[in-house]
């Protein structure tokens, strides 16, 4: 009786052992490791972008300042000077709180995708990860993270140049319209408030008393400078949500290529640069610099058609783009190739900081929540 007993309580024993791993598998997509990468990845896009907002708030009004005006941003420091005299700190920071409130979803959703399709890709380490498999990885974990996240960027390029003194109505529509920019206006009012903007169109000579009447009226208010204030603006003004939208298909074509190249570089530079036994830190971060600077290089003309059809709608800008297509075309034809790198030393020297500090907050992060 005893040894029966005690051969059914331990028949038993198996029967109840078997619920916990079903419910562990259940919440994988869930699970500690996960969390991890998702946590990583949001704080190494906050780092990133905070360490080098300066520089991107500039690289985006060189890309959509036209050619020709005498308001143009000219050479980097000479920008950032004329840039902190007209705006101070805040300029430098314009657009940071909505870029970083972008960029850690983004990277969050980037990071985790990423490593859960090399995971996919390899079934769980049982192929070779290669650099087609990197790069394709990387691909589409850039989509999903641009998909997820593209209202915030189109409202985080109006407010970095609501500000700016410059003129966005291209020099090549004055056989329609004559175009006036008014110099930003240096008082302490606009210094202090630095919600001015310097750019109007005048309609026609007929016109031209009623134009220049309300050339000096700014356009946008204190409201409209806010998140929810020029999220509100773009859909009233623009076309409701869909405009919230604008550049979306030629955004993810850039950055399919741009974050394909941008891990598959990486990774393929830490096996060169950071070998076993030499992975300092600067030998980490170069690794990011130099794969940042390559991905950006052979992927930049995509940001640039991307930053001009956002900011095609915008007030005084009389140039609209029907697609990518006729964007590229206008562009090449008015300003030629050089007009589809406008901006890309600025953006070399900052995405030379900014993915050096990303990859290496993320890896940092990653290891202290997910000890090797």
């Amino acid at each position: 009786m005893t040894s029966a007993a005690a051969s059914s309580s331990t028949s038993s024993e198996p029967q109840q052992s078997v619920q916990p791993p079903c419910k562990k598998k259940s919440l994988y997509f869930i699970s500690p490791e996960v969390a991890s990468y998702f946590l990583a990845g949001g704080c190494a896009g906050a780092a990133s972008r905070t360490v080098v907002s300066p520089l991107e708030r500039l690289k985006i009004i060189q890309q959509v300042q036209p050619r020709g005006n005498d308001s143009q941003y000219k050479g980097v420091w000479r920008s950032l000077a004329r840039m902190w005299t007209e705006e101070g700190f805040k300029g430098f920071m314009r657009g940071n709180g909505i870029n970083c409130l972008r960029i850690v979803p983004y990277s969050a959703v980037q990071f985790t995708t990423y490593e859960q399709l090399k995971k996919w890709f390899t079934r769980h380490g049982s192929k070779e990860l290669d650099t087609p498999k990197r790069l394709a990885s990387g691909a589409l974990a850039g989509i999903t993270s641009v998909c997820s996240t593209y209202p915030l960027d189109l409202v985080r390029s109006r407010l970095s140049i609501a500000t700016a003194s410059i003129s966005l109505t291209s020099v090549a529509s004055t056989s329609k319209v004559s175009t006036t920019p008014i110099p930003f206006q240096q008082t302490k009012h606009a210094l202090a408030s630095a919600y001015h903007t310097s750019s109007t169109v005048a309609s026609n000579l007929a016109a031209s008393a009623a134009s220049a009447a309300s050339a000096t009226a700014p356009a946008y208010t204190k409201a409209d400078l806010t998140i929810g204030g020029m999220t509100l603006k773009i859909m009233r003004e623009e076309g409701g949500v869909r405009a919230l939208y604008r550049g979306l298909v030629t955004t993810a074509v850039g950055v399919a290529p741009y974050v394909g190249i941008n891990f598959a570089a990486y990774e393929f530079l830490r096996g060169i640069i950071t070998p076993p036994g030499k992975s300092s830190v600067w030998r980490k971060l170069s690794c990011g610099a130099l794969a940042g600077s390559i991905s950006q290089t052979l992927t930049y003309p995509f940001d640039v058609l991307r930053r001009k059809m956002q900011v095609s709608g915008m007030r005084d800008n009389s140039i609209k783009y029907n697609g990518a297509i006729h964007a590229l075309t206008s562009i090449i034809r008015s300003e030629g190739v050089a007009g589809l790198y406008r901006g890309l030393w600025p953006n070399l020297l900052k995405v030379a900081p900014s993915i050096a500090t990303s990859f290496f907050t993320y890896e940092l992060v990653k290891e202290f929540l997910i000890p090797p």
